[in-house]
């Protein structure tokens, strides 16, 4: 793109039956400048068992419950997106 601007597009996938339903699942694009683009990509290749849904999930559940938001099912999608069996793990 030429601006300093990317679209990423989002569609959030099951990955707690009990959090989620098929009926519950959204699908939004977003603009987002360039450099956070790059960012996510960089992670996203240095952490292989994350991807850009798993980031976005992380991040606005993390965002919402560190502004206050009282959800325990937002509060289970943050933890379950960070310290799922899948944490951290370097690439090779």
């Amino acid at each position: 793109m030429h601006s300093n601007q990317s679209k990423i597009h989002v569609h959030e996938s099951q990955n707690d039956e009990q959090i989620l339903s098929e009926k519950s699942i959204v699908s939004f694009q977003s603009r987002v400048p360039l450099p956070l683009k790059e960012a996510m990509n960089d992670f996203i290749e240095r952490y292989p068992n994350w991807d850009q849904y798993r980031l976005i999930q992380a991040a606005l559940a993390g965002f919402l419950v560190q502004n206050g938001v009282e959800s325990r099912k937002i509060t289970r999608l943050y933890v379950g997106n960070m310290f799922g069996s899948n944490i951290l793990r370097e690439g090779n």
